[in-house]
């Protein structure tokens, strides 16, 4: 047991989710002018062109759902293991919310 520290591993989990939300937080799309008359403060301008394609493109960023996700942290050291407590601890920070499920892969 003492010969994993210091090792390497990648730990999966699922991310905190934060609901819905609008492009700036989502995709850090930039604000619009904030003065001289304008009314386009948080929208998130064009999403396409007009008569062609007539629809707009996959994949278009826009709002809706943040996080939430499958997310894989990698190349986090070992710090200690302790087989009395059944502890393994890791430097750095693991997605989701403290008691969720992790998955802890060797590099």
């Amino acid at each position: 047991l003492n010969s994993s520290k210091g090792k390497l591993v990648n730990v999966s989990g699922i991310s905190i989710g934060k609901g819905f939300s609008g492009n700036q937080k989502r995709h850090n799309f930039r604000i619009g002018p904030m003065t001289h008359g304008s009314k386009n403060h948080r929208a998130p301008g064009s999403i396409g062109a007009g008569t062609y394609p007539g629809k707009v493109i996959k994949g278009k960023k826009m709002a809706g759902r943040l996080g939430g996700g499958q997310v894989t942290i990698k190349k986090l050291p070992i710090i200690n293991i302790n087989a009395e407590q059944n502890l393994l601890i890791i430097k750095g920070s693991v997605p989701g919310k403290p008691g969720n499920l992790l998955q802890i892969t060797a590099i």
